[in-house]
């Protein structure tokens, strides 16, 4: 078994994950970045996309959004607006929610105020179609 590290997954409203890791994978700003025990200590801002834990054989998934990481040797913690894990989310909501955002972005150029709101809508909800899928 790989050495552990500890990963602290927290949103405003909560903690959503706090336990020992093999390794984890986050989806920053720059590229996606893995973490395993004994990793160089950064500070990252964190994307929209999906966070991979992997612990022993198990692999776990969330749907996260905008934020930040801080890694230190034996300790990661993830600050994110939100955090779903793939079986929390409910995929038929998201995909209402893709669909209502590609609907209002074509009324839309790239000019108007609300574009950019409304593009990060629709990257949340793709995001969390696609960390859904990972639930099996």
């Amino acid at each position: 078994m790989a050495e552990e590290i500890l990963l602290e997954i927290v949103t405003p409203e909560q903690m959503a994950f706090s336990g020992q890791v093999e390794e984890v994978t986050i989806p920053g700003t720059e590229g996606e970045f893995g973490v395993l025990r004994g990793h160089e200590s950064l500070l990252s801002s964190v994307e929209i996309g999906e966070l991979c834990i992997i612990e022993g054989t198990k692999k776990r998934f969330y749907a996260v959004n905008k934020g930040f990481a801080e890694v230190t040797a034996n300790k990661v913690t993830v600050l994110v607006e939100t955090a779903e894990s793939a079986e929390q989310i409910n995929k038929e909501r998201a995909l209402r929610a893709k669909e209502r955002a590609e609907e209002k972005i074509s009324k839309l150029s790239r000019e108007d105020l609300e574009f950019e709101l409304i593009n990060l809508a629709l990257m949340r909800a793709i995001n969390r179609i696609n960390v859904a899928d990972k639930s099996q």
